[in-house]
């Protein structure tokens, strides 16, 4: 997706590599199709709620009777469950001061630019006047945050916290690492600082009538297959996969960002109801208002993604949502007569309609068009495990 193209593909998330809920809007999303360029017009719905928040069965978005997410994240911290060598650093109180230049100052963080926005908050770029070191810093007003209602017995302070406690286990070579937490008791603000990714979202810098060629394409879903089978491995669901959260690093590797509707479950059981993400990487199951596993929508998503990755558009996308939704249930897969039989039949198992016969991400590391440079996906060895097996 080209320079133009890409722009306004980000329109649909205010804060895409970062994602913050999104506000109502149209969003005018435009391509360079097979029959050449094109625009179409999904409407995303009038009330941010029906779309992201709550569909009013379920607190929590499961229907599992067990543990909270904050229950199950506590006992595995207490149970030394964490790939943290280094805890996230947690700071009480938060100074406002300038720098010689007149540059805001946030403690030790200098002000760079504002990165984006969204409905909870916003995103700016600082650096560190102790090493220097750029960071992405999520910037969210508690008051605003306990006032806004996600669910009938949760805020969307519920949302923030659980993504902070998320991101406080994780540690991951394709995973978007927390540095610290700033959370003063006397002030309404409340930050995250995340490691910065000085570089784009895969899907950035696509021709026309193509996307980033097979050789790169394969490069990129190897990481994030990687990143995401790390995370399903300690029960994790993403939520919200799609090429806008998914940066590459100077070096050429993907890092998984934003876990802002992510879940996480006590074991395998990933059963869900509440259906976040982003109306065209939602999986059939989604549409339809059922419940569904949470790593086989994750999955669906990947190969949304690698589908953008390879031909430089979306496989299914209406002129409206209720249009999309009903493209995704309903409309065959359509690839290429040209394409790559490998490629072709990965994408032809990441898109079935029915996640009891989607592809597993296990079985997607040794695809034979994923092993075909480097070898299957080897599965990372975390600090968690490598503590618990010795």
């Amino acid at each position: 997706m080209c320079g133009d193209t890409y722009s306004r593909l980000r329109e649909m998330d205010c804060c895409g590599c970062f994602g913050f809920l999104k506000k109502s809007y149209r969003s005018l999303i435009s391509f360079h199709g097979p029959g050449g360029r094109f625009s179409q017009e999904l409407l995303l719905p009038e009330s941010v709620q029906d779309a992201y928040m709550y569909n009013g069965d379920s607190d929590s978005g499961s229907r599992r009777r067990g543990r909270s997410s904050e229950e199950i994240i506590t006992a595995r911290v207490s149970n030394g469950l964490i790939c943290r060598e280094v805890p996230v650093k947690e700071t009480r109180k938060v100074t406002f001061s300038e720098d010689e230049n007149g540059n805001k100052m946030v403690n030790e963080y200098v002000r760079e630019w504002k990165i984006g926005s969204g409905s909870y908050g916003k995103v700016v770029l600082y650096r560190s006047v102790i090493d220097g070191v750029k960071y992405a810093i999520k910037i969210f007003h508690k008051s605003y945050l306990l006032k806004l209602r996600v669910a009938p017995s949760e805020t969307a302070m519920t949302d923030v916290l659980r993504e902070v406690s998320i991101m406080k286990m994780l540690d991951h070579p394709n995973i978007v690492k927390l540095i610290e937490v700033i959370d003063d008791p006397h002030s309404d603000n409340f930050y995250m600082v995340l490691e910065y990714v000085e570089g784009k979202p895969v899907c950035e810098g696509s021709c026309p009538g193509g996307g980033i060629g097979e050789s790169t394409s394969r490069r990129y879903l190897r990481d994030v297959v990687a990143g995401l089978m790390y995370l399903h491995a300690h029960n994790i669901i993403h939520g919200d996969i799609k090429p806008e959260n998914l940066l590459v690093t100077d070096n050429g590797n993907v890092k998984i960002a934003d876990f802002s509707v992510s879940q996480v479950f006590e074991d395998d059981n990933d059963e869900l109801r509440r259906s976040p993400g982003t109306p065209v990487f939602t999986a059939p199951e989604c549409c339809l208002g059922l419940t569904y596993s949470g790593r086989a929508a994750d999955t669906w998503a990947v190969g949304v993604t690698l589908y953008c990755m390879i031909l430089g558009q979306y496989p299914f996308l209406g002129d409206t949502l209720q249009d999309t939704y009903d493209k995704i249930v309903n409309n065959p897969l359509t690839l290429p007569d040209d394409m790559n039989p490998r490629l072709k039949n990965l994408l032809e198992q990441l898109l079935c309609k029915d996640p009891k016969h989607r592809i597993s991400l296990s079985a997607v590391a040794q695809h034979l068009w994923v092993v075909e440079e480097e070898g299957p996906i080897a599965e990372y060895l975390c600090q968690c495990r490598r503590r618990n097996s010795s």
